[in-house]
């Protein structure tokens, strides 16, 4: 049973949020992008926005084997170098350690992405994390008929 709704209760702090997400999706590749919540999601344990962002990828024409996969995308096939390094930067970015996000994952994506597809790649990162934690707390839904 859902405990709040956040865009009632809190408009201003929601409309805010929006412009985040509506930023992040004019500025990082759509592909990429699912991808990233899609994982990061799954990471959170957001049951609503892992069937959220599953469907929008699926309407969009993402193939339903590297949806799957990316709950295991360190061992699938599937992706290409800027996908991995995407997908290393939302793991280390969601489950922050006690020393934050390790040189590594950073340079690998450094490599591939140019310094503000990075800044906007963080910032996606960023805002799926923040839908999460509002998602979870609030234990929004996913619809159970679509």
């Amino acid at each position: 049973m859902s405990r709040m709704d956040m865009a009632a209760v809190a408009p201003e702090a929601y409309q805010a949020v929006l412009g985040l997400e509506k930023y992040v999706r004019a500025n990082v590749d759509h592909t990429v992008l699912e991808l990233v919540k899609l994982r990061a999601s799954m990471r959170n344990g957001c049951a609503f926005c892992v069937d959220m962002h599953s469907r929008e990828a699926l309407a969009a024409g993402e193939d339903s084997r590297r949806l799957f996969a990316v709950a295991a995308w360190r061992e699938a096939p599937f992706f290409d170098e800027r996908e991995r390094a995407a997908l290393a930067l939302t793991d280390a970015v969601t489950r922050l350690g006690e020393h934050g996000v390790p040189d590594d994952v950073w340079d690998a994506a450094a490599k591939v992405w140019s310094e503000k597809e990075l800044a906007d790649l963080v910032m996606a990162i960023a805002t799926i994390n923040v839908w999460n934690r509002v998602a979870v707390t609030c234990r929004t839904q996913p619809p159970a008929q679509v």
